[in-house]
């Protein structure tokens, strides 16, 4: 089934206009402005004829089975796999990236690309017992989006789930698009001030708020995640403010996964100490009723307590996920609690 792809895939894009002799993406709030023959900040979607192409549609840099806790979503069917989709391009430029050979290329430019229709995807997905679905992840999801928007509909059609793992940069328009067909999101939300955006990302804030505002407005399971880098966004108070906004926008039942941070692609600055990730997670947990801490080993803090009674529900080691507390609804079955979407 598997195709090896020696070319771009052209597929022309959604959501965007004509302004003279250029066409304005209106994608993302970057709203690029392309000449003839130039490619968009995400270097996937280029101008040609008048006309914006997607260049990576069908174009996989990966596909795998993986635990759904990897992506990291701890609230969405606990335990179970999920088929992860990922691409090439991105409409960020973080120094930090850990997939930037993905990321921060085209789909001329990656050599190990992979090609498959949606059919196929939706086939290799109901494969695998115990899988509930397909994830979008490893690269930004937004700049391939009319793939993973023919993709999720279908596997919508099937009855099965679908997860986008995103930075969160998104136009309304194309996000409301989505809604009724993901499921699942984990959204990055990398800081909590516009300088270390445009510093780090070459992106905004406010856009990231806007996208998490909008989907809590629309009942969608959101799980947040906030790489925790020394010097540059690890402000108590900063953090402080960011969980209060969390807690206040979305609720304080919203997921918020912090991670360890380790050198990579342009970031050379020493990896995160556990002191400062027990510290933020204390803080979080003020505010919010499930704070998990990730790409560590700090013990307990990978485990769901429940926010009613706080008897521990699931327990966790790596990937090895143990629900010991939660009936097929996803409710404590010690007080009713609803802790997860497990339907």
């Amino acid at each position: 089934m598997e195709r090896v792809s020696t070319r771009s895939v052209l597929k022309e894009a959604l959501f965007y206009t004509k302004a003279d002799n250029k066409v304005i993406c209106e994608l993302c709030p970057h709203r690029c402005s392309i000449r003839e023959g130039a490619y968009g900040i995400c270097k996937v979607r280029r101008n040609t004829g008048g006309r914006l192409f997607s260049e990576n549609y069908g174009v996989l840099s990966a596909i795998h089975f993986d635990p759904v806790e990897k992506k990291p979503l701890y609230h969405f069917f606990p335990g179970k796999l999920i088929l992860s989709l990922g691409s090439v391009g991105c409409n960020m430029k973080c120094k930090c990236c850990q997939n930037w050979q993905i990321s921060q290329t085209g789909a001329n430019d990656f050599p190990y690309r992979k090609s498959y229709v949606p059919e196929e995807i939706v086939e290799i997905a109901l494969s695998r017992q115990n899988n509930i679905g397909v994830a979008y992840t490893y690269n930004e999801p937004t700049v391939w989006y009319e793939y993973m928007l023919d993709t999720a509909r279908l596997v919508h059609e099937k009855g099965m789930k679908n997860a986008m793992v995103s930075n969160g940069y998104m136009s309304p328009e194309p996000l409301q698009e989505l809604t009724g067909i993901i499921d699942g999101f984990n959204i990055d939300l990398k800081a909590f001030n516009d300088r270390f955006y445009r510093s780090q990302t070459g992106a905004k804030l406010e856009p990231v708020k806007e996208t998490l505002k909008f989907l809590s407005q629309h009942n969608k399971h959101v799980e947040v995640t906030n790489l925790v880098i020394p010097s540059l966004n690890d402000s108590l108070g900063e953090f402080t403010e960011m969980i209060k906004w969390l807690a206040g926008e979305l609720g304080n039942n919203t997921v918020l996964h912090l991670s360890r941070y380790h050198p990579m692609y342009k970031l050379e600055i020493q990896p995160t100490g556990n002191e400062i990730l027990s510290k933020f997670y204390d803080e979080a947990r003020r505010y919010l009723n499930y704070v998990y801490v990730g790409n560590t080993s700090i013990k307990n803090y990978q485990d769901t307590q429940c926010s009613g009674c706080g008897k521990t529900l699931i327990r966790r080691s790596g990937y090895t996920v143990e629900c010991i507390g939660i009936d097929i609804s996803g409710k404590c079955i010690h007080c009713g609690t609803k802790v997860i979407v497990r339907n």
